[in-house]
C-alpha cells in the first residue's frame, strides 16, 4: 500500500519534540552529531524525507516520540544519547515493508529465521530495519544497529542502549496513559531491566490472552530480564553487552 508523502521541516519537529539537556542549536542542524569515532553523523534531514516517503504520518510522529523518549531515559541513565537518537529515528525503517519483502531482505543478508518469522514475517521489520540503516543510510555503528534489530522482541544479553530503544517504543507518549504504562514509565527510570521484565511479560500475557504464537526470542529476552533484574536487586554487577 502506497503511503502519501509529507513534507518534513526538520526545524519544526525540532522544536515539536523539546528534548531536555540538549541545546536547540544541536537538533535543529541537519546532522545528528557524532562524539565516537565509530559513531557516525547521521543526515538527520535525511531520514525525516525518507520516512516521510515510506510510512504514514501516523508512524512517522510515533517514531519521533520513540527517539525522544529514548534520548530522556538514555540521559537519565547516564548512556550516550546521541545513539540512542540515532537507534530511536531509525527503529522503523523497515515496518511497512510488506511480508514477501522482509523474508526476501533477511535471508539475503543470512539472518537465522525462526519458523515463527516465517509465518509472521512482520516479526522481522526490527531486524530488517537495521540491515536498511546500514546500507541506506551508512549506519555502522554496531550498538545502534542492534538497538535497531532488538527493539521489537529483545535479545538476550542486549545492552543497556538496546534496553533503552525497546522500553521507548513501548512507553512513549502515544501509546497511551492507563495506569499500567505510567508504572512502567516510572519502573523504567528505577530499573532498566524491571522495565524489560515487565514489558516482556505483558507482552505474552496478551498473545497468551488472543492463542497467539510467542517468538522464542521474547522468552529468552523475559527470562534474561528476570535474571538480570534479580542481580541488579542483589546489588551484583550485571554482565552488560554491545548486542
Amino acid at each position: 500500500m502506497d503511503h502519501p508523502s509529507h513534507s518534513v521541516d526538520c526545524g519544526s519537529l525540532n522544536d515539536a519534540l523539546r528534548l531536555p539537556l540538549i541545546c536547540e542549536s544541536e537538533l535543529s542542524t541537519q546532522s545528528i552529531p557524532a562524539q565516537r569515532d565509530s559513531l557516525k553523523p547521521l543526515n538527520r534531514q535525511q531520514v525525516l524525507n525518507w520516512l516521510s516517503e515510506n510510512v504514514p504520518e501516523k508512524r512517522l510522529n510515533h517514531v519521533l516520540r520513540v527517539e525522544e523518549t529514548a534520548v530522556k531515559l538514555a540521559q537519565y541513565h547516564d548512556l550516550d544519547w546521541e545513539r540512542a537518537a540515532q537507534a530511536g529515528l531509525l527503529h522503523d525503517l523497515a515496518k511497512y515493508f510488506k511480508p514477501k519483502r522482509l523474508l526476501e531482505l533477511a535471508k539475503a543478508d543470512g539472518l537465522e529465521l525462526d519458523p515463527i518469522d516465517e509465518i509472521n514475517p512482520h516479526l522481522l521489520h526490527a531486524d530488517v530495519g537495521a540491515i536498511v540503516a546500514r546500507d541506506e543510510f551508512g549506519v555502522c555503528d554496531a550498538e545502534v544497529l542492534a538497538a535497531i534489530r532488538n527493539h521489537t522482541l529483545g535479545r538476550a544479553e542486549m545492552s543497556l542502549l538496546s534496553c533503552v530503544v525497546f522500553l521507548a517504543d513501548s512507553m512513549e507518549p502515544g501509546r497511551g496513559d492507563t495506569t499500567e504504562l505510567n508504572e512502567l514509565r516510572q519502573l523504567s527510570r528505577k530499573n532498566l531491566y524491571r522495565a524489560v521484565l515487565q514489558t516482556c511479560e505483558d507482552s505474552m500475557r496478551s498473545l497468551f490472552a488472543s492463542r497467539s504464537l510467542v517468538h522464542p526470542r521474547v522468552l529468552q529476552t523475559r527470562n534474561w530480564a528476570l535474571q538480570m533484574a534479580q542481580q541488579s536487586i542483589k546489588g551484583d554487577k550485571p554482565k552488560l553487552s554491545s548486542a
